[in-house]
């Protein structure tokens, strides 16, 4: 194999999640791409210092999978980096500063690709439940498309359904009067995150007294969570595997 795919996520700590979500978009990238040889990439140190010193398991950060792929004769202007990040952000920016190689495009980086998520998503609630989809956020500027996704979520006459984030502009606190205003008792929490992770087993649905799950209950609202990552949507993967088809297509693979 002389191309390369490499598959830099965030990554994450938790093993359940981790074989739900990431290890399950590779496994379809490996599929639909036979030809390439893909390798995993996490972005975070502090996720992989943590699996080192936790689990002694070893994941390269996006430069060392690019000298790995270099290692096995794989030029870089034959490797592909496809980014499991949900905006442009921060971590994406890591892989945007690689030098001769093809990056891909993250979930969220358009109106249009917002609006084919929430046309294909199935919520899964009834008409007497409220869904809140729960964001990582971020202080870069890109955080906005999260609040796209709302503005888009409400144009489209999905009343019942709110994205919040844990570090981002929207949080909880600004949709409160919205999921009253509705007068549905029962809210669904579910993580708009790739994995299920930390943030989704503590920040979202765990009793901890600042997590959504217990802010909505104090609210008096009946609340259930669901700890399922966008990775384990096929339609998600399907996505990401356009995305690097699309670079392909321009590269004129």
């Amino acid at each position: 194999m002389n191309k390369g795919i490499i598959v830099a996520s965030f990554g994450t700590t938790h093993e359940d999640t981790r074989k739900k979500t990431i290890e399950n978009i590779e496994n379809k990238i490996v599929k639909a791409f036979p030809d390439f040889h893909v390798m995993r990439a996490f972005t975070s140190r502090m996720v992989i210092n943590r699996l080192k010193k936790n689990d002694n398991i070893k994941v390269f950060n996006e430069k060392e999978a690019l000298m790995e792929m270099e290692s096995l004769g794989i030029n870089r202007e034959d490797i592909y980096i496809q980014p499991l990040h949900i905006i442009p952000g921060f971590e994406y920016e890591k892989l945007v500063k690689l030098d001769q190689v093809h990056i891909s495009k993250p979930l969220l980086y358009n109106k249009s690709c917002i609006e084919e998520i929430i046309d294909t998503m199935d919520f899964n609630i009834s008409k007497d439940e409220q869904l809140v989809l729960f964001g990582h956020g971020s202080s870069h500027e890109k955080d906005d498309f999260y609040q796209m996704f709302n503005n888009l979520l409400q144009s489209k006459g999905y009343h019942n359904i709110f994205m919040v984030t844990a570090e981002g502009e929207i949080t909880i606190d600004d949709i409160i009067p919205k999921l009253k205003e509705n007068g549905l008792k029962k809210i669904v929490l579910q993580p708009f995150m790739i994995v299920a992770g930390d943030h989704a087993k503590n920040d979202m649905a765990s009793d901890d007294e600042d997590s959504l799950k217990s802010i909505l209950e104090k609210e008096g609202f009946e609340v259930e969570p669901r700890l399922i990552g966008l990775g384990e949507y096929d339609f998600i993967c399907d996505m990401y595997i356009e995305r690097l088809e699309e670079s392909m297509a321009e590269k004129g693979e």
